[in-house]
């Protein structure tokens, strides 16, 4: 084998080989230096060289490894210009490319949407529906469940200037429900329109004089017929809702008391959540369809 210019010749082998042979003529030291510094720059250049170079550096690689299982054996002595450029070796086609199927999930229904407007909020509907069972418990509180009523003369089951609201507004139905606890009874009404718009623009026309009337029976003594109650105004979707809370013996309701505004709290709090409730139930079952 040879290892360059000026360097030992080595025989054939076995025994009677000849020993290694100098040649009598200097070595010319200045393009030996020449030459080791080229390959020394050389090598940097390679190593600076980044990406591209690395991936032809790797491309030779792969190239080696093909030709050299060659079954003749002779491939892995020819010099890497003589062997395919890596865009020349085929491709593995042993088996078919996976393909996956572009998806994209449905946005998800808003709840809302569905008590907006009557032409999409089709559930049946009815104070009993709206507030199911025979008592209700919010938190520590537990209260019965009195008289319910259902009409579509909204203006007929109100006080003060809440009739005006409700026929202004286009209401198309008043339900009521009371609950009672420990001497304190409200009635919730809830006043039902076409539109969104409407409700809130029922309860933005409400003022202080705009009252639900109080429903008595079932166990409830009649209360707030005369006295001072509490009320509250609110809507969701396309209900407004108010309550009416006071002493069930005649008392006079003050800022001090804080069960009774409790109570008209709870309430508020229960019917929106019913409300929420049939949006979310009807949301669902359009989503199953």
């Amino acid at each position: 084998m040879s290892f360059g210019q000026g360097g030992p010749q080595w025989g054939p082998g076995g025994s009677g080989s000849q020993q290694p042979q100098w040649g009598s003529q200097t070595p010319d030291w200045a393009a030996l230096a020449e030459a080791s510094e080229s390959r020394n720059r050389r090598r940097r250049w390679l190593m600076v060289g980044g990406g591209a170079l690395a991936t032809v550096a790797i491309g030779a690689a792969v190239a080696v490894a093909v030709v050299s299982t060659d079954g003749n054996g002779q491939a892995a002595n020819r010099p890497a210009s003589d062997l395919p450029a890596t865009s020349d070796i085929p491709p593995d086609t042993t088996g078919p490319e996976p393909t996956f199927a572009e998806t994209s999930a449905p946005p998800p229904l808003d709840p809302k949407d569905f008590i907006s407007n009557v032409k999409k909020d089709t559930a049946p509907l009815s104070p009993d529906i709206l507030f199911p069972g025979s008592r209700l418990t919010m938190g520590e509180s537990r209260y019965e469940k009195g008289k319910t009523a259902s009409t579509k003369d909204c203006a007929s089951a109100v006080q003060g200037s809440l009739g005006t609201v409700l026929t202004k507004n286009d209401c198309t139905r008043l339900m009521r429900v009371t609950y009672s606890l420990d001497g304190v009874a409200v009635t919730v009404g809830v006043a039902v329109f076409d539109t969104e718009a409407k409700a809130t623009k029922a309860k933005n026309d409400a003022d202080n004089k705009s009252v639900v009337q109080s429903l008595s029976g079932d166990g409830v003594p009649a209360f707030c017929s005369s006295a001072v109650c509490r009320s509250t105004t609110n809507s969701y979707g396309r209900y407004a809702y108010f309550t009416v809370a006071g002493f069930t013996n005649g008392k006079d309701v003050t800022q001090k008391d804080t069960k009774v505004f409790s109570t008209g709290d709870d309430l508020g709090e229960f019917t929106f959540r019913q409300i929420r409730r049939r949006g979310e139930a009807q949301a669902s079952a359009a989503a199953n369809e």
